[in-house]
C-alpha cells in the first residue's frame, strides 16, 4: 500500500508536524492550514494529494473524520468518488470504516459517510445562523465589540481552559459536537476548536 494521511486544521496554532510524522510513519503526510469551507481540490495540500493519486504515487488514503475532506455534503462525496474512481481505498479513522472490500465498494462505507456530512452540513449551517443572530442581539444591546485585538489563545491554553471537554472527547470521541457540549456546559463551536486541536496534536 501507498499510504497517505490528510489533516486540514483552521490555523496554523502549535506546530505538529514532527509528532504527526512519529505517529505515522508509514503515511505521507498532506496537511493544509485552511478554513473547511474551501473545496477539497482547492486547498493546496489537497491539490496536492489529487495530483499524488493521479500520479498513481498513492493508492490509501486516511482522514480522522469525515469533515476533514469537506465542509459541504456535495464536496466530501465529490471527493470520495474521485478516490473510489481511482481505486483508492479511504479510511475514516474515527469510523474505524474503509471505503472498500475487496476491491468492491462498501456499502455501510457509503451510507454512513454520506449520513455523516450532511449532519455536520447541517450542524454548521445551523451554528452559523445561532451565531448571527447572537451578535444582532448583542449589537441591539450594544453589547458586541467583534473580535478584540491581541485575545488569541494558544492550543495549550484552550485545552487547559476545557479540561472537561478534552476528558469527554477522549472517553467519547463518537459523541456529536453538541452533546458533548450540553454534557460539558460549553457550545459546540467551543467543542469543534478543542476537537481539532487533539487531532492535530493526535491526542484521539
Amino acid at each position: 500500500m501507498k499510504k497517505a494521511r490528510y489533516i486540514r486544521q483552521s490555523t496554523s496554532g502549535q506546530k505538529n508536524y514532527r509528532q504527526l510524522a512519529i505517529a505515522h510513519p508509514d503515511e505521507k503526510l498532506f496537511i493544509d492550514i485552511v478554513s473547511g469551507s474551501i473545496p477539497f481540490a482547492e486547498r493546496p495540500f489537497g491539490k496536492m494529494l489529487i495530483e499524488a493519486v493521479e500520479a498513481e504515487e498513492i493508492n490509501y488514503v486516511s482522514f480522522h473524520a469525515i469533515d476533514r475532506a469537506g465542509r459541504s455534503t456535495i464536496n466530501v462525496l465529490q471527493t470520495l468518488k474521485f478516490f473510489f474512481d481511482k481505486g483508492v481505498i479511504v479510511k475514516i479513522d474515527n469510523l474505524g470504516l474503509e471505503s472498500m472490500i475487496n476491491g468492491k465498494a462498501n456499502p455501510v462505507f457509503n451510507l454512513i459517510t454520506t449520513i455523516l456530512s450532511e449532519l455536520s452540513s447541517l450542524e454548521k449551517s445551523s451554528l452559523l445562523e445561532r451565531q448571527a443572530e447572537g451578535i444582532i442581539q448583542a449589537r441591539l444591546r450594544g453589547a458586541y465589540k467583534g473580535r478584540q485585538k491581541d485575545t488569541f489563545e494558544s492550543d495549550d491554553v484552550i485545552l487547559a481552559k476545557h479540561k472537561k471537554v478534552v476528558k469527554e472527547l477522549k472517553a467519547n470521541p463518537n459523541l456529536s459536537l453538541r452533546k458533548i457540549g450540553t454534557l460539558t456546559n460549553v457550545s459546540p463551536n467551543t467543542v469543534k476548536k478543542v476537537k481539532e486541536i487533539m487531532v492535530n496534536l493526535v491526542m484521539i
